[in-house]
Protein backbone atom coordinates (compact mmCIF):
# COMPACT_ATOMS: atom_id res chain seq x y z
CA UNK A 1 0.00 0.00 0.00
CA UNK A 2 0.92 3.44 -0.89
CA UNK A 3 -0.03 5.69 2.51
CA UNK A 4 -0.09 9.52 2.32
CA UNK A 5 0.54 10.44 6.22
CA UNK A 6 -1.18 14.56 7.04
CA UNK A 7 0.89 16.28 9.21
CA UNK A 8 3.87 17.09 11.05
CA UNK A 9 3.86 16.67 14.39
CA UNK A 10 5.52 13.97 17.38
CA UNK A 11 1.81 12.38 16.82
CA UNK A 12 2.60 12.05 13.23
CA UNK A 13 6.09 11.07 13.61
CA UNK A 14 4.59 8.19 16.09
CA UNK A 15 2.59 7.35 13.66
CA UNK A 16 4.91 7.32 10.66
CA UNK A 17 7.18 4.98 12.33
CA UNK A 18 4.43 2.46 13.54
CA UNK A 19 3.34 2.20 10.25
CA UNK A 20 6.30 1.59 8.50
CA UNK A 21 6.99 -1.67 10.29
CA UNK A 22 3.82 -3.21 8.30
CA UNK A 23 4.48 -5.91 5.53
CA UNK A 24 1.53 -4.20 4.12
CA UNK A 25 3.36 -1.02 3.36
CA UNK A 26 5.00 0.11 -0.25
CA UNK A 27 5.83 3.70 -0.04
CA UNK A 28 5.27 6.06 2.91
CA UNK A 29 4.54 9.96 2.41
CA UNK A 30 4.04 12.59 4.39
CA UNK A 31 2.50 16.35 4.10
CA UNK A 32 4.61 18.12 5.09
CA UNK A 33 6.17 15.92 7.25
CA UNK A 34 9.21 16.72 9.71
CA UNK A 35 12.87 15.69 9.93
CA UNK A 36 12.09 12.36 11.53
CA UNK A 37 9.39 11.64 8.94
CA UNK A 38 11.69 12.09 6.40
CA UNK A 39 13.70 9.11 7.76
CA UNK A 40 11.46 6.89 7.38
CA UNK A 41 9.24 8.29 3.81
CA UNK A 42 9.06 11.03 1.56
CA UNK A 43 7.90 14.41 2.52
CA UNK A 44 5.93 16.79 0.89
CA UNK A 45 5.91 20.70 1.26
CA UNK A 46 2.33 20.71 0.90
CA UNK A 47 0.26 22.32 4.47
CA UNK A 48 -2.07 20.25 6.57
CA UNK A 49 -4.66 22.77 6.09
CA UNK A 50 -3.99 22.97 1.93
CA UNK A 51 -6.97 21.03 1.24
CA UNK A 52 -6.97 21.37 -3.30
CA UNK A 53 -2.83 20.45 -2.03
CA UNK A 54 -3.38 17.49 -0.55
CA UNK A 55 -6.09 16.38 -3.03
CA UNK A 56 -3.68 16.85 -6.10
CA UNK A 57 -0.66 15.49 -4.03
CA UNK A 58 -3.15 11.71 -3.53
CA UNK A 59 -3.94 11.63 -6.71
CA UNK A 60 -0.13 12.39 -8.52
CA UNK A 61 1.19 9.53 -5.60
CA UNK A 62 -1.68 7.40 -6.20
CA UNK A 63 -1.98 6.72 -2.79
CA UNK A 64 -4.11 3.54 -1.13
CA UNK A 65 -5.05 5.68 2.08
CA UNK A 66 -4.47 9.05 3.25
CA UNK A 67 -4.27 9.15 7.22
CA UNK A 68 -5.01 12.49 8.96
CA UNK A 69 -2.94 13.31 11.86
CA UNK A 70 -4.10 17.26 13.21
CA UNK A 71 -7.69 18.11 14.25
CA UNK A 72 -7.48 21.06 12.10
CA UNK A 73 -7.53 19.47 8.61
CA UNK A 74 -10.21 17.24 9.27
CA UNK A 75 -12.56 20.16 10.99
CA UNK A 76 -12.18 21.79 8.15
CA UNK A 77 -13.60 19.34 6.09
CA UNK A 78 -10.11 17.48 4.62
CA UNK A 79 -11.71 13.93 4.63
CA UNK A 80 -14.67 14.93 3.12
CA UNK A 81 -12.56 16.48 -0.18
CA UNK A 82 -10.29 13.19 -0.33
CA UNK A 83 -13.11 10.60 -0.02
CA UNK A 84 -15.50 12.54 -2.75
CA UNK A 85 -12.41 12.42 -4.58
CA UNK A 86 -12.70 8.33 -4.29
CA UNK A 87 -9.53 8.47 -2.31
CA UNK A 88 -9.73 6.21 1.24
CA UNK A 89 -9.27 8.26 4.12
CA UNK A 90 -8.67 7.34 7.73
CA UNK A 91 -10.24 10.61 9.62
CA UNK A 92 -13.65 11.74 10.31
CA UNK A 93 -16.14 13.81 8.19
CA UNK A 94 -16.25 17.66 8.91
CA UNK A 95 -19.55 17.11 10.34
CA UNK A 96 -18.82 13.98 12.26
CA UNK A 97 -15.45 15.82 13.58
CA UNK A 98 -17.63 19.00 14.93
CA UNK A 99 -17.52 16.34 18.17
CA UNK A 100 -13.71 17.82 18.28
CA UNK A 101 -14.57 20.75 16.72
CA UNK A 102 -17.49 22.27 18.90
CA UNK A 103 -17.83 21.61 22.26
CA UNK A 104 -21.67 22.99 22.62
CA UNK A 105 -22.45 20.29 19.32
CA UNK A 106 -20.27 17.63 21.68
CA UNK A 107 -22.36 18.16 24.82
CA UNK A 108 -25.29 17.77 22.24
CA UNK A 109 -24.73 14.84 20.96
CA UNK A 110 -23.40 13.02 24.34
CA UNK A 111 -26.90 14.47 26.10
CA UNK A 112 -28.80 12.49 23.10
CA UNK A 113 -26.70 9.50 23.45
CA UNK A 114 -27.18 9.39 27.26
CA UNK A 115 -23.09 9.71 27.77
CA UNK A 116 -22.28 10.49 31.52
CA UNK A 117 -20.76 14.35 30.95
CA UNK A 118 -19.64 17.49 33.43
CA UNK A 119 -22.61 19.48 33.54
CA UNK A 120 -23.36 22.69 31.79
CA UNK A 121 -23.54 26.00 34.26
CA UNK A 122 -25.44 29.44 32.72
CA UNK A 123 -23.25 31.23 35.17
CA UNK A 124 -19.61 31.75 35.51
CA UNK A 125 -18.41 30.96 39.54
CA UNK A 126 -16.04 29.32 40.94
CA UNK A 127 -15.26 26.67 40.68
CA UNK A 128 -15.53 25.78 37.31
CA UNK A 129 -14.41 24.88 33.78
CA UNK A 130 -14.61 28.13 31.24
CA UNK A 131 -13.80 26.30 27.71
CA UNK A 132 -13.52 27.94 24.37
CA UNK A 133 -16.15 26.44 22.12
CA UNK A 134 -13.83 25.53 19.14
CA UNK A 135 -10.18 24.55 18.48
CA UNK A 136 -7.63 26.12 20.38
CA UNK A 137 -4.68 23.72 20.04
CA UNK A 138 -4.99 21.92 23.53
CA UNK A 139 -4.73 25.38 25.21
CA UNK A 140 -8.49 26.61 25.49
CA UNK A 141 -9.38 25.58 28.60
CA UNK A 142 -9.20 26.75 32.09
CA UNK A 143 -9.44 25.68 35.19
CA UNK A 144 -10.83 27.86 37.48
CA UNK A 145 -10.80 27.14 41.40
CA UNK A 146 -11.32 30.49 41.98
CA UNK A 147 -12.71 34.33 41.15
CA UNK A 148 -9.14 35.35 40.41
CA UNK A 149 -8.57 32.49 38.35
CA UNK A 150 -12.25 32.69 36.83
CA UNK A 151 -11.35 36.79 36.26
CA UNK A 152 -8.56 35.81 34.38
CA UNK A 153 -9.83 33.22 32.52
CA UNK A 154 -12.94 35.36 31.41
CA UNK A 155 -10.55 38.15 30.38
CA UNK A 156 -8.48 35.55 28.09
CA UNK A 157 -11.40 34.05 26.30
CA UNK A 158 -13.01 38.01 25.99
CA UNK A 159 -9.14 38.44 24.26
CA UNK A 160 -10.35 35.42 21.90
CA UNK A 161 -13.62 36.42 20.81
CA UNK A 162 -15.12 32.94 20.66
CA UNK A 163 -17.85 31.50 22.20
CA UNK A 164 -17.64 29.61 25.29
CA UNK A 165 -18.85 26.49 27.63
CA UNK A 166 -18.74 26.95 31.09
CA UNK A 167 -18.43 22.92 32.72
CA UNK A 168 -18.64 22.00 36.37
CA UNK A 169 -14.79 21.66 37.68
CA UNK A 170 -14.77 17.54 37.78
CA UNK A 171 -12.70 16.12 40.66
CA UNK A 172 -10.76 12.81 39.65
CA UNK A 173 -8.04 11.01 38.05
CA UNK A 174 -8.10 11.72 33.77
CA UNK A 175 -8.02 9.22 31.54
CA UNK A 176 -6.96 9.55 27.56
CA UNK A 177 -9.32 5.92 25.95
CA UNK A 178 -8.84 5.90 22.08
CA UNK A 179 -10.83 3.84 19.60
CA UNK A 180 -10.55 3.06 15.62
CA UNK A 181 -14.40 2.83 14.37
CA UNK A 182 -15.35 2.23 10.61
CA UNK A 183 -18.73 4.31 11.34
CA UNK A 184 -20.48 1.64 13.30
CA UNK A 185 -17.77 -1.22 14.77
CA UNK A 186 -15.73 0.11 17.57
CA UNK A 187 -12.30 -1.68 18.90
CA UNK A 188 -10.28 0.56 21.61
CA UNK A 189 -7.12 1.06 21.97
CA UNK A 190 -4.85 0.70 25.70
CA UNK A 191 -5.38 3.80 28.08
CA UNK A 192 -3.05 6.51 28.67
CA UNK A 193 -2.84 9.08 31.12
CA UNK A 194 -1.30 12.44 29.78
CA UNK A 195 -0.12 15.94 31.28
CA UNK A 196 -1.73 19.03 30.37
CA UNK A 197 -0.14 21.60 32.36
CA UNK A 198 3.27 23.05 31.51
CA UNK A 199 5.06 23.23 35.28
CA UNK A 200 5.35 19.77 37.98
CA UNK A 201 2.58 19.34 39.87
CA UNK A 202 0.15 20.07 37.70
CA UNK A 203 1.04 24.16 37.53
CA UNK A 204 0.75 26.66 35.25
CA UNK A 205 -1.19 27.01 32.04
CA UNK A 206 -3.02 24.27 30.07
CA UNK A 207 -0.76 22.94 26.82
CA UNK A 208 -1.28 20.37 23.97
CA UNK A 209 0.39 17.93 25.96
CA UNK A 210 3.65 17.68 28.65
CA UNK A 211 3.78 13.86 28.25
CA UNK A 212 1.84 10.47 28.88
CA UNK A 213 2.20 7.38 30.07
CA UNK A 214 0.39 3.99 29.58
CA UNK A 215 -0.52 1.68 30.67
CA UNK A 216 -2.70 2.80 33.38
CA UNK A 217 -2.49 0.01 36.18
CA UNK A 218 -5.89 0.74 37.72
CA UNK A 219 -8.12 0.34 34.03
CA UNK A 220 -7.70 -3.23 33.60
CA UNK A 221 -9.10 -4.56 29.94
CA UNK A 222 -12.71 -5.34 31.66
CA UNK A 223 -12.58 -1.52 32.67
CA UNK A 224 -12.31 -0.97 29.04
CA UNK A 225 -14.59 -2.61 27.82
CA UNK A 226 -16.96 -1.03 29.93
CA UNK A 227 -16.45 2.36 29.04
CA UNK A 228 -16.41 1.86 25.49
CA UNK A 229 -19.88 0.42 25.82
CA UNK A 230 -20.81 3.36 27.73
CA UNK A 231 -18.81 6.17 26.38
CA UNK A 232 -17.46 5.31 22.36
CA UNK A 233 -20.50 2.88 21.36
CA UNK A 234 -23.12 5.09 21.93
CA UNK A 235 -21.33 8.52 20.71
CA UNK A 236 -20.92 6.72 17.34
CA UNK A 237 -24.08 5.24 17.27
CA UNK A 238 -25.83 8.59 17.50
CA UNK A 239 -23.59 10.25 14.88
CA UNK A 240 -24.07 6.98 12.74
CA UNK A 241 -28.01 7.78 13.33
CA UNK A 242 -27.62 11.70 12.17
CA UNK A 243 -25.97 10.44 9.11
CA UNK A 244 -22.78 11.77 9.91
CA UNK A 245 -20.84 7.85 10.58
CA UNK A 246 -17.83 8.54 12.19
CA UNK A 247 -14.55 6.92 10.47
CA UNK A 248 -11.16 7.36 12.28
CA UNK A 249 -10.06 7.36 15.78
CA UNK A 250 -12.49 8.71 18.93
CA UNK A 251 -10.63 10.28 21.94
CA UNK A 252 -12.37 10.40 24.83
CA UNK A 253 -10.81 12.53 27.48
CA UNK A 254 -12.61 10.95 30.54
CA UNK A 255 -12.75 12.24 34.53
CA UNK A 256 -12.73 9.58 36.95
CA UNK A 257 -14.62 10.62 39.59
CA UNK A 258 -16.34 9.65 42.67
CA UNK A 259 -19.61 8.94 41.18
CA UNK A 260 -18.34 7.15 38.10
CA UNK A 261 -16.74 7.87 34.59
CA UNK A 262 -17.71 11.23 33.18
CA UNK A 263 -16.47 12.77 29.70
CA UNK A 264 -14.42 15.99 29.69
CA UNK A 265 -13.76 16.28 25.89
CA UNK A 266 -14.13 14.61 22.24
CA UNK A 267 -11.47 14.56 19.99
CA UNK A 268 -11.69 13.51 16.40
CA UNK A 269 -7.91 12.34 16.26
CA UNK A 270 -5.13 10.45 17.47
CA UNK A 271 -4.11 12.24 20.79
CA UNK A 272 -0.84 14.04 21.26
CA UNK A 273 1.60 12.76 23.23
CA UNK A 274 -0.65 9.87 24.22
CA UNK A 275 -0.16 8.35 20.98
CA UNK A 276 3.58 7.77 21.60
CA UNK A 277 3.50 6.11 24.46
CA UNK A 278 0.57 4.23 22.80
CA UNK A 279 1.82 2.97 19.57
CA UNK A 280 4.89 1.49 20.87
CA UNK A 281 2.96 -1.20 23.02
CA UNK A 282 0.43 -2.03 20.08
CA UNK A 283 1.21 -5.90 18.62
CA UNK A 284 0.17 -6.54 14.91
CA UNK A 285 -0.20 -4.33 12.10
CA UNK A 286 -1.68 -1.11 12.65
CA UNK A 287 -1.84 0.07 9.10
CA UNK A 288 -4.31 -3.15 8.64
CA UNK A 289 -6.80 -1.96 11.12
CA UNK A 290 -6.51 1.68 9.72
CA UNK A 291 -7.44 0.18 6.37
CA UNK A 292 -9.78 -1.66 7.58
CA UNK A 293 -11.84 0.75 9.46
CA UNK A 294 -11.38 3.33 6.28
CA UNK A 295 -12.60 0.73 4.57
CA UNK A 296 -16.10 0.00 6.65
CA UNK A 297 -14.78 -3.39 7.48
CA UNK A 298 -13.20 -2.97 10.80
CA UNK A 299 -13.16 -6.75 12.56
CA UNK A 300 -14.09 -5.68 16.24
CA UNK A 301 -11.46 -7.50 17.38
CA UNK A 302 -9.00 -6.19 19.99
CA UNK A 303 -5.70 -4.93 19.12
CA UNK A 304 -3.70 -6.68 21.51
CA UNK A 305 -0.65 -4.59 23.55
CA UNK A 306 2.47 -5.61 24.89
CA UNK A 307 2.98 -6.19 28.81
CA UNK A 308 5.81 -3.51 28.77
CA UNK A 309 5.04 0.23 29.98
CA UNK A 310 6.24 3.38 27.86
CA UNK A 311 6.37 6.72 29.15
CA UNK A 312 6.68 10.13 27.22
CA UNK A 313 8.28 13.62 27.91
CA UNK A 314 7.45 16.35 26.00
CA UNK A 315 10.72 18.45 25.38
CA UNK A 316 9.18 22.02 25.02
CA UNK A 317 10.76 25.72 23.98
CA UNK A 318 11.41 28.26 26.58
CA UNK A 319 8.85 30.23 26.23
CA UNK A 320 5.85 27.37 25.52
CA UNK A 321 3.17 27.70 25.11
CA UNK A 322 3.29 31.34 25.13
CA UNK A 323 5.39 31.11 22.22
CA UNK A 324 7.45 28.86 19.73
CA UNK A 325 11.13 28.69 19.18
CA UNK A 326 12.58 28.73 16.10
CA UNK A 327 15.88 27.70 15.01
CA UNK A 328 17.87 27.19 17.63
CA UNK A 329 20.36 23.91 17.78
CA UNK A 330 19.19 21.04 18.88
CA UNK A 331 22.01 18.03 19.90
CA UNK A 332 22.03 14.95 21.52
CA UNK A 333 19.35 13.42 19.49
CA UNK A 334 21.61 10.29 18.12
CA UNK A 335 23.03 10.12 21.54
CA UNK A 336 19.19 9.47 23.57
CA UNK A 337 18.57 7.27 20.80
CA UNK A 338 21.57 4.72 21.75
CA UNK A 339 20.28 4.84 24.95
CA UNK A 340 17.59 3.01 23.92
CA UNK A 341 14.90 6.06 23.89
CA UNK A 342 12.88 6.47 20.78
CA UNK A 343 12.69 10.03 20.30
CA UNK A 344 9.74 11.74 18.00
CA UNK A 345 10.79 15.03 16.13
CA UNK A 346 7.43 17.61 17.04
CA UNK A 347 8.45 20.79 16.00
CA UNK A 348 12.22 20.53 14.16
CA UNK A 349 13.64 21.70 11.27
CA UNK A 350 16.90 21.19 9.46
CA UNK A 351 19.44 23.30 7.78
CA UNK A 352 22.48 21.47 6.51
CA UNK A 353 23.01 18.39 9.23
CA UNK A 354 21.53 20.46 11.91
CA UNK A 355 18.62 19.91 13.90
CA UNK A 356 16.63 23.23 14.97
CA UNK A 357 13.79 24.07 16.26
CA UNK A 358 10.66 24.81 14.82
CA UNK A 359 7.61 24.91 17.32
CA UNK A 360 6.83 24.92 20.89
CA UNK A 361 7.20 21.77 21.88
CA UNK A 362 9.88 20.29 19.84
CA UNK A 363 10.81 16.74 20.56
CA UNK A 364 8.98 13.69 22.52
CA UNK A 365 11.08 11.24 24.08
CA UNK A 366 9.94 8.13 24.81
CA UNK A 367 11.26 5.16 27.22
CA UNK A 368 10.11 1.45 26.92
CA UNK A 369 10.38 -0.93 30.02
CA UNK A 370 9.08 -3.57 31.46
CA UNK A 371 8.04 -1.88 34.23
CA UNK A 372 6.79 1.75 34.28
CA UNK A 373 9.72 2.64 36.58
CA UNK A 374 11.89 1.08 33.77
CA UNK A 375 10.16 3.48 31.31
CA UNK A 376 10.49 6.44 33.31
CA UNK A 377 14.06 5.79 34.04
CA UNK A 378 15.06 5.39 30.43
CA UNK A 379 12.54 8.43 29.16
CA UNK A 380 13.94 10.92 31.68
CA UNK A 381 17.94 9.43 30.89
CA UNK A 382 17.17 10.42 27.79
CA UNK A 383 16.16 13.60 27.80
CA UNK A 384 19.16 14.13 30.14
CA UNK A 385 21.55 13.46 27.00
CA UNK A 386 19.49 16.11 24.89
CA UNK A 387 20.80 19.86 24.36
CA UNK A 388 18.52 22.87 23.58
CA UNK A 389 19.49 26.12 24.63
CA UNK A 390 16.44 27.25 27.32
CA UNK A 391 14.56 23.53 26.74
CA UNK A 392 11.99 23.43 29.34
CA UNK A 393 10.43 19.15 30.22
CA UNK A 394 8.10 18.14 33.28
CA UNK A 395 10.29 15.79 35.85
CA UNK A 396 7.25 14.24 37.39
CA UNK A 397 5.94 12.47 33.93
CA UNK A 398 4.07 9.22 36.15
CA UNK A 399 6.15 10.23 39.12
CA UNK A 400 2.55 9.51 41.08
CA UNK A 401 2.17 6.51 39.39
CA UNK A 402 5.47 4.75 40.57
CA UNK A 403 5.38 6.23 43.69
CA UNK A 404 8.88 8.78 42.93
CA UNK A 405 8.22 11.76 45.56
Amino acid sequence: MKVLLIGSGGREHALAWKLSQSPRLDELHAAPGNPGIAQLGECHPVRAEDVEGLLDLAHVLRADLVVVGPEGPLVAGVADELRHAGVSVFGPSREAARIEGSKSFAKEVMQSAGVPVAETMSVARPPCVVKVDGLFAGKGVFVCRDQESLDAALQEVARLDQPIVIEELLEGEELSLFALSDGYNVVPLPPARDFKRVGDGDTGPNTGGMGSYSPVAEVDAGMVDELVESVHRPVIAELAERRSPFVGLLYAGLMLTDEGPKVLEFNCRFGDPETQSILPRLRGDLLEALAAAAAGSLSGEPIEAETDAAVTVVIAGRDYPASSDSGTPIDGIDAAQAAGALVFHAGTAMRGDQVLTNGGRILNVVGRGPSLEDARQLAYDACDLISVDGMRFRRDIAARAVNVA
